[in-house]
């Protein structure tokens, strides 16, 4: 009857494979079969089939159908004609699979690991080797999906030896990308299964600072593991990774304002991509030279590229400027990779020479956007501050948001202070139902108390602002009924005064922010602060950025050819995104009685 399908031709092979574990029958594959079936003739043979068994795998074939031909709503349509609880085991788990994933394709996670925790599922091991690659790959996707990275990388572990040709090359790729993921504490692993090995390999690679380092740790690891499944077919990424050829750099010049408004920024940039140089040194590496070029008293780039490269310079850090980074990228190329220290503003692609690395606000808004959803939120409402810089916060949680699948009920332009307390009633509709009870006493004549309640379809709020509008936004919330609505606010908030009665008011707010303000522990934090107290405040992002700028500069062909690939700086966890730009992703932390706690993270 059915061939149409590319699970039955394996499945043809279920009743020799259960016969053979003793386990219960399997009759997936035991049909006659009708080449190129549609979905139409499918369900028609299910409602003249001889045995309702015989029927519920028809449909269930049709729903199948349906899902491979981008159908979901037929797919569950047919799939609700099925009575699961009349079905023998193995079509229960064939069902369930369906089930799970349609679910998956409905963002709906949690649904789609309920339908795989079945009963039935406890036999997924007696199916045929089809069936049970597809229910452990949907697995593992919903747990991915549901921010789960370690069960997810486990699961695709365990269905590894299921697995040959590219169908385990690619499971070898899912998997690393999912422990390349996981956070350090994540990492810490004494296990000597497959899992630990995959979890080894992460902490060998995600240790490593150069790419020599990175080769040698991966070379290591393969001799310590000379059985794992990695080391016996290397993730593709990693391959790529060995056979990167490593530019050394002998000579840099930083390209930096010495005078004007952004001297300050500039001065803290300078010291930390020097520290980090200096950290080099002391490492026992032959760090590049440095040379300092003034871009305040630069008049043409083309006359500052050809002394750089008279002066044998490889790479240019910089400029800090806004305006002439958007004057590089508007060229065709450049005579010189350059590593620019702000944004330009034109989404359009640069010179192939040119990328872009910054503290963009942006960042941080799409960062809220990713930890607001992997926490299971859905719809969400914003305050930014007025003026052009709260606009392109705001537009880039939009769009980062509404990509995911996310609805944005609501935002406020944050303004005069005297405003606020309607702004936020605004927001969660307060007066609204303050009006309904008004307009209910009026028609039943009856004096009644009315208890004010705001808009129940509000997950989280969405807050860009300075500690003190913040300070302001989290009370009044409370007084307008809406204390309960979780918070979710980028780092321009935060300022680590050490003060905890500066953050009493905002607690339970959770907020992204750098290692470097996260960590008091880190070596070279403890080194910069110790000589620039003032790097332990707001203005150390800065600091952490030159580092992390200093941490770059080598790495950049590595990143571009591996765009899958992060580093791990003190602005954040660094990779490359659409028009050579470094995007960040960034730690969390929740204020807890005026002090920060970190919070575990998720994945990318």
């Amino acid at each position: 009857m059915i061939a149409c399908l590319r699970l039955f031709s394996a499945l043809c092979l279920a009743a020799l494979l259960a016969a053979c574990a003793g386990s219960p029958s399997s009759s997936l594959g035991e049909l006659p079969r009708t080449p190129d079936a549609s979905i139409e003739q499918l369900l028609e043979q299910a409602a003249a089939a001889k045995s309702p068994d015989q029927a519920a795998l028809l449909k269930l074939t049709a729903a199948d159908l349906a899902t491979r031909q981008n159908n979901p709503s037929r797919a569950a349509s047919i799939l609700e004609q099925v009575q699961m609880d009349q079905l023998k085991t193995d079509k229960q788990i064939y069902a369930n699979t369906l089930s799970a994933e349609l679910a998956l394709g409905r963002s709906q996670p949690k649904a789609a690991l309920t339908a795989l925790n079945h009963p039935s599922m406890q036999h997924l091991g007696e199916m045929p080797v089809d069936l049970q690659t597809r229910a452990h790959t949907v697995r593992a996707r919903a747990f991915e999906a549901d921010g789960q990275t370690l069960a997810a990388a486990s699961e695709r572990v365990f269905m590894g030896p299921l697995l040959q040709g590219d169908a385990l090359n690619a499971n070898n790729d899912a998997i690393w990308t999912l422990v390349a993921a996981l956070p350090p504490e994540q990492l810490q692993s004494s296990a000597n299964d497959d899992m630990g090995g995959w979890l080894s390999l992460a902490r060998a690679v995600k240790g490593a600072g150069t790419l020599e380092q990175q080769q040698a740790a991966i070379d290591n690891w393969k001799a310590q593991n000379p059985q794992h499944p990695a080391a016996r077919q290397l993730p593709t990424a990693l391959a790529q990774l060995r056979d990167l050829k490593s530019q050394p750099l002998t000579k840099i010049a930083l390209l930096l304002p010495q005078d004007g408004p952004l001297a300050s920024v500039s001065r803290a940039l300078r010291d930390g991509f020097m520290a980090a140089n200096y950290q080099a040194q002391q490492a026992g590496e032959k760090p590049p030279a440095i040379e300092v070029f003034d871009s305040s008293r630069v008049t043409s780039m083309d006359a500052f590229y050809a002394q750089a490269k008279a002066a044998g310079v490889q790479l240019v850090v910089g400029p800090l400027e806004k305006p002439l980074v958007k004057q590089l990228s508007a060229r065709p190329q450049l005579p010189i990779t350059t590593l620019a220290l702000n944004y330009s503003d034109s989404g359009t692609q640069g010179p192939a020479e040119l990328y872009q690395f910054g503290l963009a606000a942006e960042d941080e808004a799409r960062e809220v956007a990713r930890r607001a959803w992997a926490d299971g939120k859905r719809s969400a409402v914003a305050m930014v501050p007025k003026g052009e810089w709260g606009d392109r916060v705001l537009e880039a949680f939009r769009q980062s948001w509404q990509a995911k699948g996310g609805t944005l009920l609501g935002a406020e332009r944050i303004d005069q202070p005297v405003a606020l307390a309607q702004q936020v009633a605004d927001l969660f509709q307060l007066r609204s139902s303050e009006g309904r009870a008004q307009r209910v006493q009026s028609a039943t004549g009856t004096q009644m108390a009315a208890q004010p309640s705001r808009r129940q379809d509000v997950d989280f709020m969405f807050l860009a602002a300075t500690p003190q509008q913040a300070q302001q936004i989290k009370p009044t919330m409370v007084f307008q009924y809406a204390g309960d609505v979780p918070v979710y606010a980028t780092s321009h908030l935060f300022t680590n005064s050490g003060d905890p009665a500066m953050y009493n008011d905002l607690n339970g707010v959770r907020f992204c922010e750098t290692p470097w303000l996260l960590n008091a522990n880190d070596p070279l934090r403890q080194q910069v602060t110790a000589q620039w107290p003032q790097a332990s405040g707001s203005l150390g992002r800065l600091y952490a950025m030159g580092i992390d700028a200093y941490r770059l500069a080598p790495r950049l062909t590595q990143l571009k050819t591996l765009p899958d690939s992060r580093i791990d700086g003190l602005s954040g966890s660094l990779a490359i995104g659409q028009g050579q730009r470094i995007e960040r992703q960034l730690p969390w932390a929740e204020f807890v009685d005026g002090k920060v706690q970190r919070l575990p993270d998720t994945a990318p």
